[in-house]
């Protein structure tokens, strides 16, 4: 067995192996989960105290009854056993809530806010990664999303503002699509307006009118018209976006 100049090593059989200063070193994988749990609770508690309060209560809640009826059945034991990970289930789905409120409360205000709110939805909704429309003076925004119950406007702005954008958008969605529900949501905390962290679940309480093949067909249909509306200079929608992994915590 001889070693090449380039510090692998020649088996027997004309194969070769890499030495020890060849090996490639090891992709980084990233934060671990835990890391990134510890850095999603230190934003939460910053921004909302209230939090850490709750999911103590939600993990002491879920203890004792789980031993309370683990001792009913002379096993407090298993009991405790379940109670601590069923309390540690609820205190992370607790910290899950709490964290995405408090990733809301900070970009709310921002260009782009209302991006980030359809970015949280849930499967079946095909959302325009950019606005749909714009004023570059003001830099409020239109953006869209296409799901079951038809297409979804989400204006950003004061209502003064919004409602003529949105309703010029809707207008000419109305004529491309004349038998498509067009529904219009303003995002933020004026009267008459959504706060941004709860305008996806209002999406999700519309009415279904539309089958997931329509859906495929109405978002392909917008989609090969393409988006006509250039990005405002000193403007990245994306940076309002939260990021959704950490707020759940993976």
């Amino acid at each position: 067995m001889a070693k090449s100049s380039d510090s692998s090593v020649t088996n027997g059989d004309g194969s070769t192996k890499r030495g020890l200063f060849n090996r490639k070193p090891k992709a980084d994988k990233g934060p671990s989960r835990l890391k990134q749990i510890g850095e999603v609770f230190q934003m939460t508690r910053r921004n909302d105290p209230l939090a850490v309060w709750l999911m103590v209560l939600a993990f002491l809640v879920v203890l004792g009854v789980s031993t309370g009826i683990g001792a009913l059945f002379q096993n407090w034991i298993t009991g405790l056993i379940l109670g601590i990970m069923l309390g540690l289930l609820a205190a992370t789905f607790i910290l899950s809530r709490r964290a995405e409120k408090a990733a809301f409360s900070q970009i709310e205000g921002q260009a782009g806010a209302a991006g980030a709110a359809l970015s949280t939805l849930r499967r079946g909704w095909i959302v325009e990664q950019q606005p749909v429309a714009a004023n570059p003076r003001t830099q409020d925004f239109v953006f869209r999303a296409v799901g079951r119950p038809g297409v979804v406007l989400v204006a950003e702005g004061p209502l003064s503002r919004a409602r003529p954008l949105a309703d010029g958008e809707r207008k000419r969605l109305a004529r491309i699509l004349p038998n498509v529900p067009i529904h219009v949501i303003y995002a933020g905390r004026d009267e008459g307006q959504t706060p941004i962290a709860k305008v996806a679940g209002a999406m999700g309480k519309l009415k279904p009118t539309l089958t997931k093949v329509e859906v495929g067909a109405v978002s392909k249909r917008l989609s090969s018209l393409g988006n006509r509306l250039p990005i405002p200079k000193g403007v990245d929608p994306y940076k309002a976006r939260p990021d959704r992994r950490s707020m759940r915590g993976r």
